[in-house]
């Protein structure tokens, strides 16, 4: 995924969940949209380097958008959360994750945002392919790094992560094919565990769907101001050490 031109500065602080400041190289500050809605701990440190898109419609009260920190330790992350599923398709679509590969060589489709299960959900992927189950997909964007590597999710209570992990266990009850693709959008991260000491409820939802059959997978993506691409795996631990 190709990066539009982004604006370079520096975060002074994040509040509102919405809203960040930042001091742009002129020694101007500028109100801009911050699209993460979690706790971002560890990406939204006063003083961390970010990039800005923009955007050209005149009805958007704050125009720049943040989407990319190096973290104090030097880290590259992403934070835009949305980004996440765009990047998942791309790499299903390019053949890069290994365990969907066969959807891609049969020349299946890639749905978005369809509408299953009992609980009002709609399903962040779904591929189809002529002799293959059908496949639901259900991405995370993970970017909070605990110590020595360790990726973890959600980084808040997320009743809805749990929601979407009973309707993936559903489905895989139902005989369909059921992934959890965690996508890591931070550069500090090598592997990944359930946030058992955040949301221990989540962390024992995702064991019951490991046990119900979900595969869960973790992707991690190459990130720069040029662009963003997942390209490699990395192991899922079933909880927090």
């Amino acid at each position: 995924m190709q990066c539009p031109p982004l604006i370079q500065a520096h975060l002074l602080k994040r509040y509102k969940r919405f809203l960040a400041d930042v001091l742009l190289p002129s020694g101007d500050t500028l109100t801009v949209h911050c699209p993460n809605t979690g706790a971002m701990t560890g990406c939204a440190e006063a003083g961390a380097t970010v990039w800005l898109s923009t955007s050209e419609n005149p009805k958007r009260k704050y125009p720049h958008t943040w989407e990319l920190v190096q973290t104090l330790a030097g880290d590259m992350a992403c934070i835009h959360s949305a980004k996440a599923n765009a990047l998942v398709e791309e790499a299903i679509s390019n053949g890069a994750v290994t365990e969907l590969q066969a959807y891609q060589v049969a020349g299946g489709s890639i749905r978005r945002e369809v509408k299953y299960g009992e609980e009002g959900s709609r399903i962040d992927l779904q591929l189809e392919a002529e002799g293959l189950p059908l496949c639901f997909i259900e991405v995370k964007s993970v970017t909070l790094l605990l110590e020595d590597g360790l990726g973890v999710f959600p980084d808040a209570v997320s009743e809805r992560g749990r929601k979407h992990l009973r309707e993936l266990i559903a489905m895989a009850e139902q005989g369909h094919r059921a992934v959890l693709l965690f996508c890591v959008q931070h550069s500090g991260i090598d592997r990944v565990a359930p946030a058992d000491a955040i949301d221990a409820a989540y962390g024992e939802t995702l064991r019951q769907a490991l046990e119900a059959g979900v595969e869960v997978l973790a992707y991690k993506a190459q990130i720069s101001p040029q662009s963003i691409a997942v390209t490699e795996s990395l192991v899922v631990l079933d909880r927090q050490l």
